[in-house]
């Protein structure tokens, strides 16, 4: 489950700076809003999946209630999950 976690966590910031960098721009400045239909409801599956397995991996792990807030937070700032991937997952999966 923390090895899935992982990999849905890298997708999920894959997705939203696609959403960021390139559909946004498309569809405020080129007029293709279609984009960021297509990759918007992608994002939207995999934030909300990124949230359910967070809880239930830090049910796994024992995270305390600050790392998981934590954890959340970081799935709403570009290039979060990247570093909290880094920062939480790494360690439980050399263990």
């Amino acid at each position: 489950m923390i090895k899935f976690f992982k990999y849905l966590a890298i997708a999920e910031g894959y997705s939203f700076l696609l959403i960021l960098f390139v559909t946004m721009p498309l569809k405020y400045m080129g007029g293709m809003g279609m984009p960021n239909k297509i990759i918007g409801m992608a994002h939207g599956v995999l934030f909300l999946s990124y949230i359910v397995i967070a809880i239930i991996v830090s049910q796994l792990i024992k995270w305390n209630f600050k790392t998981l807030l934590i954890v959340i937070a970081m799935s709403i700032v570009p290039f979060g999950t990247f570093w909290m991937e880094r920062e939480y997952l790494e360690k439980e999966l050399k263990v």
